[in-house]
């Protein structure tokens, strides 16, 4: 059971749909070193995702997941990676949701 002032997993979802590739491909480059600065996990990041369902007209689909709110808020803030960023937005027109995780769920 979760208490107050406990933190909740999120999950952040990003779908992409490239514009300049080049642009792209300088943020990615630069991402891993940035990200691992925060508590962040890169869970996926796949230019390639099976459609079991419906249409999907992206290029990249990416999941990463943060102990909390706060801990997503500070590395999308941050100075570091607000200037990586710029060529993501660049580079690639995005979706980005950010979802809260379940905790102890029992069926």
């Amino acid at each position: 059971m979760r208490t107050q002032g406990d933190a909740m997993t999120v999950y952040v979802i990003v779908q992409l749909t490239f514009r300049k590739r080049d642009a792209y491909d300088r943020y990615q480059a630069r991402f891993a070193d940035v990200f691992r600065r925060f508590n962040g996990r890169l869970l996926a990041a796949d230019e390639k995702p099976q459609v079991l369902e419906g249409q999907w007209q992206g290029d990249k689909i990416v999941l990463l997941s943060f102990p909390d709110e706060t801990s997503y808020r500070d590395w999308a803030d941050s100075p570091a990676y607000q200037e990586i960023a710029r060529d993501r937005k660049a580079g690639a027109d995005a979706v980005a949701l950010l979802v809260r995780g379940i905790d102890g769920y029992r069926r």
